[in-house]
């Protein structure tokens, strides 16, 4: 009996320090960022939704398994580009706090986070259709894989960026069944917004980047540059969202979010210049989440009307 005690204590202590760490795992992968991709996922959904069945919901079924894999992809990205990157993270002063670097998690539990992300990603892609299952292993493998990229090329900014925008392509997916122009369109529009805001975040790091040996845009053009070159991947982005548009016939309101959605890109380029990034913070991770919040708001509005 007294065995059984301390077993059962044992086993209640354990489960006590894993949801203890709960805010930990999900701090680790950045949970919040999601508001970066998921609303374009949605985008995505309710507009496929509209172009098959003649209106915007996908019905519970959909929009459930395409959060759960989008939640699955998202977990296994960022873990893996926490376990890939732990060694300059620990070498650089901006990230050095950061869950492994610190010791707050140890790296086999951000393994089986990646591992569990798989998972979620492959059970959920199965839960849609066959395609959004046959292709799923090719997007886990990406978004392993671009973490790799400031390893070997300059380019790795835009390797996020499509990152990013694998999330409306296969939510279109998710919903028909089969691919076509339309999520491609919103992929590309996703790609280069993301891959210019990546650009501008990169510049925070272009001294460590340049002595550490990793690779960046920034790094290897200049920050000045690489700050007009995210301003003309934006240009390309709000040209792209205003194309989809015009392509699919939406009412007034989504050229409403569009236009809103086009002077936060301007604010947001606007706030940040080579000699001063102090507000590189606030634009990456409040006036981005902004945008792709209010587009889906008014994209949902544009299908009601």
């Amino acid at each position: 009996m007294q065995n059984a005690d301390i077993q059962r204590n044992r086993y209640q202590g354990g489960a006590r320090a894993v949801i203890g760490k709960v805010s930990l795992y999900f701090g680790a992968v950045r949970i919040w960022e999601s508001l970066f991709a998921l609303p374009f996922a949605y985008i995505a959904m309710v507009l496929a939704s509209d172009a098959v069945n003649g209106r915007g919901w996908p019905g519970w079924h959909a929009f459930i398994w395409i959060t759960v894999a989008m939640f699955g992809a998202r977990t296994l990205g960022m873990a893996a580009n926490r376990l890939v990157h732990a060694k300059e993270d620990a070498a650089n002063p901006r990230t050095v706090n950061r869950h492994l670097p610190s010791g707050l998690l140890k790296s086999w539990e951000v393994a089986v986070m990646a591992a569990l992300g798989l998972l979620i990603l492959f059970y959920a892609a199965a839960q849609l259709n066959g395609l959004a299952l046959f292709l799923s292993p090719f997007a886990a493998a990406y978004v392993v894989f671009y973490s790799y990229a400031k390893y070997f090329t300059w380019l790795c900014n835009f390797f996020l960026g499509w990152a990013l925008a694998i999330a409306p392509t296969a939510a279109w997916i998710g919903v028909t069944g089969q691919l076509s122009f339309e999520p491609l369109l919103i992929s590309f529009a996703v790609a280069m917004w993301a891959g210019g805001f990546d650009i501008i975040y990169a510049c925070t790091d272009y001294q460590f980047d340049r002595e550490f040996g990793t690779r960046s845009v920034p790094s290897r053009i200049g920050i000045a540059e690489a700050l007009w070159l995210a301003r003309l991947m934006h240009l390309c982005a709000a040209a792209a969202l205003l194309g989809l548009g015009v392509l699919l016939g939406l009412a007034w309101p989504y050229y409403i979010g569009w236009a809103i959605a086009v002077v936060l890109l301007i604010y947001e380029n606007r706030q940040v210049h080579p000699e001063d990034l102090s507000k590189v913070d606030v634009v990456f991770f409040r006036v981005n989440g902004y945008i792709s919040v209010q587009l889906l708001a008014f994209t949902i509005l544009a299908l009601v009307v």
